[in-house]
């Protein structure tokens, strides 16, 4: 798994070194068989980056709960209203981690035990403002890669209905937007399941 976690000290723009960190994990690790990129929240949108950039050719794009980027143009990282919001949260350019942005009464359900949330949160880093501010440039023909959805709930499932309309497979793991720590057995399956009907 490609590691962004220093992402904040690579830009802006960010994108750039996003889809270079991944294409050397691909570069490092393609030899086992397909390559099939799996990417959750907003890292969908760096999708079509990911897919030009590869050392190999990708052979399908999963969406995990994810935001879908355009067929072409620019993608914002978060809607308008959003980045409003971010903003008003900012100090000295940088935003509060992920899960200190919403209240305890959403954020508890995510984890199955303390524990766990505690590495989960541990580990996240603070990103600049300037993260969320980017518009990512998306050339046309990405979509030729397969592609596939999986969705854990709302409010992904606008994007999962989206793949339908793209005629994308889609598998539901019933949960929250953070189930692979909750059901890594069951994402795992489900991520099996369409990386093989993608590339059968």
């Amino acid at each position: 798994m490609a590691s962004l976690l220093d992402v904040g000290r690579h830009g802006p723009p960010f994108w750039p070194f996003i889809a270079a960190r991944v294409a050397e994990t691909i570069a490092e690790t393609s030899n086992r068989g397909a390559v099939v990129v799996a990417m959750h929240s907003n890292a969908g949108l760096f999708a079509p980056h990911i897919a030009t950039t590869s050392p190999k050719p990708v052979d399908a794009l999963i969406f995990v709960d994810a935001s879908i980027p355009p067929d072409e143009g620019e993608a914002d990282v978060v809607p308008p209203e959003f980045l409003a919001e971010l903003r008003a949260k900012a100090q000295d350019g940088l935003v509060p981690r992920w899960t200190d942005w919403w209240t305890e009464e959403d954020v508890a359900p995510l984890f199955p035990d303390p524990a766990t949330r505690r590495r989960v949160i541990d580990e996240q880093p603070r990103l600049p403002l300037t993260y969320y501010e980017q518009r990512i440039p998306i050339e046309p023909g990405w979509t030729s890669t397969p592609c596939g959805y999986l969705l854990f709930g709302p409010p992904y499932d606008e994007f999962a209905e989206q793949a339908r309309v793209r005629g994308w497979p889609v598998v539901e793991a019933s949960g929250q937007h953070l189930h692979m720590v909750v059901d890594p057995e069951g994402v795992g399956r489900a991520l099996l399941e369409l990386a093989e009907s993608l590339h059968a």
